[in-house]
C-alpha cells in the first residue's frame, strides 16, 4: 500500500509539472514527494495517539522540506505540492483526491475550538501560489482559488475565485473537465473582480448612449416634422 500511494504521487507529479524529467528525480528531488511521506508516518502515530513522537516526525518533515502538515490532517491521494516552501496545512483540514497546492498556501483555522476549524479540499481543487483558505469551509471539487487570495467563504464546485477577500470570477471561456490549470490560472478568465465590474459599467454606459442617442435622432424627427406641418398650415388658403 505504501509503495502504491509513493508510485500515485510520482505519477501525479509528472502529469502536473512539465519540469520533471523523470520518476527517479521526482523521488530525490520534490520536497512535497517527501513531505507526503513524513506526513504518513506522522499521521499514523497520531493515529494511535503517539501525539508526541507524530508531532516530532512532523517538525522533522517541516525542517526537511519547509512545509508543515500537522500530523492530524486528512490527504488525498495523489496530492501535488509544488515547489512547497511556506505551505501550512492544519489539524483538521482535509485535503481530496488529485489536490495541487502551490508555495505559500495556508490552510488555516480562526478559532480557538477543539473541533473541525480547517478547510475541507474537494478532488482537484487548485490553490495557487501564497492563498490562504481559512476556517472549516467546503471547497467544491474542481475549484480554482487564485494566487494570494484570501477565502473566507465556501466555494462551489468548478468555481474560480481571486482577490481579497476571495471573489468568483467569470471566463470567456466554457469550462474543460479534468483539464489542469498551473496556479490555478486559467487563460480568458476576467482575474479581476472590480476590474469586471468596471467593464461592465463602461458595456453599460455605452449601451445608455447608443440609447440616448437614438431618442435623439427621434426627437428631432418628430420636431421637424411638427414644424413641416405647421408651415404647412400657414400657407394653405
Amino acid at each position: 500500500m505504501v509503495f502504491t500511494n509513493l508510485r500515485d504521487d510520482i505519477a501525479a507529479v509528472m502529469a502536473r509539472d512539465p519540469a520533471a524529467k523523470s520518476r527517479l528525480e521526482v523521488l530525490l528531488c520534490y520536497p512535497g514527494i517527501h513531505a507526503r511521506i513524513f506526513h504518513r508516518w506522522a499521521n499514523a502515530l497520531w493515529r494511535r495517539r503517539w501525539w508526541t513522537l507524530a508531532r516530532f516526525v512532523s517538525h522533522v518533515g517541516r525542517m526537511a522540506t519547509g512545509i508543515e502538515i500537522h500530523p492530524g490532517a486528512t490527504l488525498g491521494r495523489r496530492l501535488f505540492v509544488d515547489h512547497g516552501m511556506g505551505v501550512v496545512i492544519g489539524e483538521t483540514a482535509e485535503v481530496g483526491d488529485d489536490v495541487t497546492l502551490y508555495q505559500g498556501v495556508t490552510l488555516g483555522g480562526t478559532s480557538l475550538e477543539k473541533g473541525k476549524r480547517h478547510p475541507t479540499l474537494g478532488n482537484g481543487v487548485i490553490v495557487g501560489a501564497g492563498a490562504k483558505v481559512l476556517g472549516p469551509l467546503m471547497i467544491g471539487d474542481g475549484a480554482r482559488i487564485g494566487s494570494n487570495a484570501v477565502v473566507l467563504n465556501d466555494v462551489p464546485a468548478c468555481a474560480s475565485v481571486v482577490g481579497i477577500p476571495a471573489r468568483a470570477v467569470k471566463s470567456k471561456n466554457p469550462p474543460v473537465p479534468d483539464a489542469f490549470a498551473a496556479y490555478a490560472n486559467t487563460p480568458g478568465e476576467v482575474a479581476d473582480p472590480v476590474a469586471r465590474a468596471l467593464s461592465e459599467l463602461r458595456d453599460e454606459v455605452s449601451r445608455l448612449r447608443s440609447r440616448v442617442a437614438e431618442l435623439e435622432c427621434a426627437s428631432d424627427d418628430h420636431r421637424r416634422a411638427s414644424e413641416a406641418a405647421m408651415r404647412m398650415e400657414r400657407v394653405e388658403p
